[in-house]
């Protein structure tokens, strides 16, 4: 299959398709240079990251090499400094690492003031001074969880959301995580970790596979993944976030990520400034 591009019927936005990767790109300013950059850049990047896959898939570790292409570097260096946090392989960072390939396009072949590269959730993001951008989270029954609003002075260039609800395997519990960091890969990354933390230990109401069990694919390998959960109490709900919390902060304070939301059944945890959640229980955590 070769990559597909089209302008959507509001005839403001480009849709990219090829493989697993599915782009929304929308920008402001010098429009049609942006969406030709986009579209050349956007034709070979899934062919890129395959001839590298199968040592994109294996566990980080100290003897890691950095890898050749231009997106898989990316995935490497968003990653690498996460490594000694939990099990992680660079595809933590995929989709938020061929946004930011593709939105770089952009930036450098035309005059935008604003523009986004949404792969599937995972969004790179490029506000001039003086501009903002506004976003909704949504559960995975379609529900609102939260609003998200950056300006240009905030320099947040990425906005990612993992879970056991989400498109990749998940080893805690959360409903999702919400993260923004300076990329949209870095973004990815770290909201793969803090969901992972989100977690209650041996309860009887969570149930696990081997993920190879789940996906054959999966990079995971033979690490439990979360299949089910049942009904919490909401006690062992905030127990659950305070673990994801604890990871959050500690990226955070890393400067992996700048601000972090997680939601469990009802339940939402905050980390800084920028995402404001609804319709929950909240807890604002000072970091």
């Amino acid at each position: 299959m070769k990559p597909h591009a089209r302008l959507l019927p509001d005839g403001q936005r480009l849709h990219l398709q090829h493989g697993p990767s599915d782009l929304i790109v929308w920008a402001d300013g010098a429009r049609d240079h942006a969406y030709r950059a986009a579209m050349r850049r956007f034709e070979t990047i899934i062919a890129e990251v395959v001839e590298e896959l199968p040592d994109l898939r294996a566990m980080l570790s100290p003897f890691t090499n950095r890898p050749k292409g231009a997106v898989a570097r990316r995935m490497h260096d968003a990653c690498l400094p996460l490594m000694h946090v939990g099990n992680l392989t660079r595809m933590a960072a995929v989709a938020g690492s061929i946004a930011d390939e593709v939105l770089a396009a952009m930036t450098k072949n035309a005059d935008i003031t604003r523009a986004y590269v949404n792969n599937g959730g995972d969004i790179a993001l490029h506000l001039t001074p003086g501009t903002s951008f506004k976003t909704a989270i949504k559960a995975h029954d379609g529900s609102d969880l939260g609003r998200i609003e950056v300006t240009g002075a905030d320099r947040i260039g990425g906005i990612a959301t993992s879970g056991r609800h989400g498109r990749s395997l998940s080893l805690g519990i959360a409903d999702s995580v919400t993260v923004l960091a300076n990329s949209a890969a870095e973004a990815d990354a770290a909201a793969t970790l803090v969901a992972n933390a989100v977690d209650v230990p041996g309860h009887p109401s969570v149930s696990r596979r081997a993920a190879s069990g789940v996906d054959e694919n999966s990079d995971l390998g033979g690490l439990p993944v979360v299949v089910g959960c049942g009904a919490l109490s909401a006690s062992e709900c905030q127990q659950a976030l305070a673990f994801g919390v604890r990871r959050a902060t500690s990226l955070k304070t890393h400067g992996c990520l700048r601000t972090a939301a997680l939601f469990l059944q009802g339940h939402a945890v905050t980390t800084g400034a920028h995402i404001l959640p609804i319709q929950h229980e909240i807890q604002n955590v000072p970091t």
